[in-house]
């Protein structure tokens, strides 16, 4: 996977595997989407005071991580 801030950041992965996909594989779907869902929260939360618009697209990345786990319930 290539390296983006935003999407898949390289401190987020360990091997082929993604922190985000483990947390599914240990705590389950609905577990994973109420961390996305307080997750976006938190980075538009402090947008403003830390990465600005960054932290907005980081945000989105979650809400969307959300829809996609609460579709494939």
């Amino acid at each position: 996977m290539k390296n983006n801030s935003i999407t898949h950041p390289s401190h987020y992965t360990n091997g082929n595997i993604e922190c985000i996909d483990a947390m599914v594989s240990a705590f389950g779907k609905e577990q994973v989407a109420y961390f996305c869902k307080l997750n976006a929260f938190k980075y538009i939360w402090r947008s403003e005071l830390k990465n600005g618009l960054e932290d907005i697209k980081k945000a989105q990345w979650y809400i969307n991580k959300y829809i996609e786990l609460n579709n494939k319930k």
